[in-house]
């Protein structure tokens, strides 16, 4: 290297499935110019596997993946803690610690979480699935419930996934779906009836054009004055990104997702980059939704986008559209729907056993996606093939 070069220090918020392609992506392209250090932070050193947390919540066990391990050799350094501060205008970050991390290129991985200041007393009497802690406290509290009732508030597939596998393992227990639209609407017909028909068996009471408005001790308050007693509330309604970004006075939106350009930078601060459910990345058919699906590909791109930007050359437009919706119904039981690349739904659907295979294969495919994208040379593919669940391009 030489000595006159001066180092340039990206930084990655977040070892989520985003945060941690884009570590690894830049790691593995970066390698022997000497010239780039790349450091990822994050509060544990395990990676979180955000779609098997229902797994985690009813007291299944899942792997245990290290992320340190899976970075070993690529040269990125892994700081554990929780991020609490950023100054964009010093190009800094703080830690938990008291540490100070200084970055030239920011990539903000730090995801979102459960909106539970949408509603009164959800952030003090609702269980969420935000990271293994939280589904940790709702296992304890399942375990130790003798019959009675759990409301889960929220209709979305986050709350359709968990209130299946609560009802599936807890069978003493009464479960009941609450919210305003029927599950599984956005749905294929095909789809969403097998959708209902497997809540059904599982004996999960479905109420919907029902709004919360607030969570009490001992259960929920609906709009109408009536009140639904709950022995345990789990809130997936709706999500919400960490309030960093805007206090840092980066262009949010109204979710707190930054606002980013069409190479996911943000449009306040191009310095920084944004990836995940943090961003609020438009296409054509509109805002993109928090997936893994839609992610890791986020996280691929700015890296390349990074190394573009070094090169002297100018970042690619990112471009996505969806493939699949799976939907796992406890552990045999599942609905995959396909998609058009806007997300609507596709004639084509899978239910069943074979949908629960399939949809067990896309839940572990991100870790051996990772452990490929490490072996990248320099020059290789953007996005490893196998990736089935993905369709993402970068415009000539």
């Amino acid at each position: 290297m030489d000595a006159t070069r001066q180092q340039h220090e990206v930084l990655v918020l977040g070892a989520g499935y985003a945060g941690l392609s884009a570590a690894i992506q830049l790691a593995a392209r970066a390698g022997k110019r000497g010239d780039l250090r790349v450091t990822l932070v994050n509060p544990h050193d395990t990676f979180t596997e955000r779609l098997r947390l229902h797994l985690t919540a009813t007291g299944q066990e899942t792997a245990e993946l290290s992320i340190p391990e899976l970075l070993d050799g690529t040269g990125a350094v892994l700081v554990r803690g929780w991020v609490t501060a950023l100054d964009a205008a010093a190009r800094t970050v703080r830690v938990d610690d008291e540490r100070v991390l200084r970055y030239d290129t920011l990539v903000y991985g730090l995801g979102g979480v459960a909106d539970t200041a949408a509603v009164p007393g959800a952030a003090d009497h609702a269980y969420t699935l935000d990271g293994p802690e939280d589904a940790a406290l709702l296992a304890d509290r399942l375990a130790r419930l003798d019959g009675g009732t759990v409301v889960v508030g929220g209709r979305g597939l986050t709350g359709v996934e968990a209130a299946a596998e609560i009802a599936e393992q807890y069978p003493a227990l009464r479960v009941v779906l609450l919210g305003r639209g029927e599950p599984g609407a956005d749905l294929h017909p095909r789809a969403r009836a097998h959708l209902d028909a497997a809540l059904a068996r599982l004996g999960v009471r479905v109420r919907s054009g029902v709004e919360v408005v607030r969570v009490l001790p001992d259960g929920v308050e609906l709009a109408d004055g009536a009140v639904v007693p709950a022995d345990a509330v789990l809130w997936t309604s709706g999500t919400r990104a960490a309030p960093l970004a805007a206090a840092a006075g980066l262009t949010v939106d109204g979710r707190g997702r930054v606002v980013t350009d069409g190479a996911l930078r943000s449009v306040s601060h191009p310095e920084v980059y944004a990836v995940g459910d943090a961003a609020a990345v438009r296409q054509g058919y509109g805002v993109m939704h928090g997936t893994c699906q839609g992610g890791m590909p986020t996280g691929v791109h700015a890296a390349r986008s990074i190394l573009r930007v070094l090169a002297g050359k100018e970042p690619r437009r990112f471009r996505f559209g969806y493939y699949h919706t799976p939907v796992s119904l406890g552990r045999n039981d599942a609905v995959v729907q396909f998609t058009h690349p806007d997300g609507s739904p596709r004639r084509i659907v899978l239910t069943g056993r074979r949908a629960a295979t399939y949809k067990e294969a896309v839940t572990a495919a991100p870790w051996p996606t990772f452990a490929r994208m490490k072996k990248l040379p320099a020059s290789g593919a953007l996005w490893p093939h196998g990736g089935r669940y993905t369709r993402t391009r970068s415009a000539k």
